[in-house]
């Protein structure tokens, strides 16, 4: 698997490994499967989890790549500091690769939102500055909540994480992160059913002789971006990470980028959740 320079150095896995409503068994088999970057957060509730699998893994945890998120009620500079310990101790670890802000408000309309993220900000500074996370970044933000960091901050966030996937391709957003240099990873790259059963994304999977789900991940990196794919079968976790043997040529790109919205989850930071 290729490995990504952040803006600060760290080296990141291109392909991750998404935990959400994941157990123990589940993350074991990831890893015996070959993935080391393992995605969770406090909102999860598996933080246990995935901290047995890899001790219980024996390889090293310096061979792995682990992520967590502040949810939106621990918003704010001591409720970050303390989710931080909180979610070190569920993980049985004394530092994490990635700490995330998971999302730039505490509820779609809450005024304040600028200032308490930014306080939210200065704690991820400081447990950066400790060593205790080797990066940090946000999910979630798009252009106009990443101003409030950017005009303030003392480090820059190494990676934002945002929907991304054929059918919600955010070029905007990505384009910002880019210009910024700051790294996109994508949560939900495949997408849901809707969009593994495209007709666009079969039709391609039977010209590439790959799966629906390889075009979509395929998609994101050849866009820059670091999906965060998550199976529970082991065949379809191997597929996943298999998607360095092909390459989606520019007009498939040109449509897979262009196609009319679809698969969209219905989370938006300022609004309310879309029943789709």
């Amino acid at each position: 698997m290729h490995n990504i320079e952040l803006n600060n150095g760290v080296m990141i896995p291109g392909i991750g490994f998404g935990t959400y409503k994941t157990d123990y068994t589940t993350i074991k088999l990831a890893i015996d499967c070959g993935y080391r970057y393992f995605d969770t957060a406090s909102k999860y509730e598996n933080e246990e989890h995935v901290g047995y699998a890899i001790k219980d893994s024996g390889i090293p945890r310096q061979e792995f790549f682990v992520a967590t998120k502040a949810w939106r009620d621990e918003l704010g500079y001591h409720e970050a500091k303390k989710a931080f310990n909180s979610s070190l101790e569920r993980l049985q670890m004394d530092y994490v690769d990635l700490y995330i802000i998971h999302w730039p408000k505490p509820t779609h309309d809450y005024e304040g939102w600028a200032e308490l993220v930014m306080e939210t900000w200065q704690a991820f500074e400081e447990i950066y500055k400790e060593k205790k996370a080797r990066a940090i970044g946000l999910s979630n933000f798009l252009p106009h909540h990443l101003d409030v960091i950017l005009e303030s901050c003392e480090i820059k966030p190494m990676t934002n994480q945002l929907e991304v996937h054929p059918g919600y391709s955010q070029d905007y957003a990505l384009a910002y992160c880019k210009e910024n240099n700051i790294l996109v990873q994508g949560w939900s790259p495949l997408g849901r059913e809707r969009v593994l059963n495209h007709p666009l994304i079969l039709e391609l999977a039977s010209k590439y002789k790959v799966t629906s789900a390889q075009i979509c991940i395929r998609y994101s990196i050849q866009r820059g971006v670091v999906p965060i794919p998550k199976a529970s079968s082991g065949e379809r976790m191997k597929n996943n990470l298999d998607v360095f043997t092909f390459e989606i040529d520019k007009s498939d790109m040109d449509r897979l980028i262009t196609l009319p919205q679809t698969g969209w989850s219905g989370e938006h930071p300022d609004f309310e959740r879309v029943p789709v």
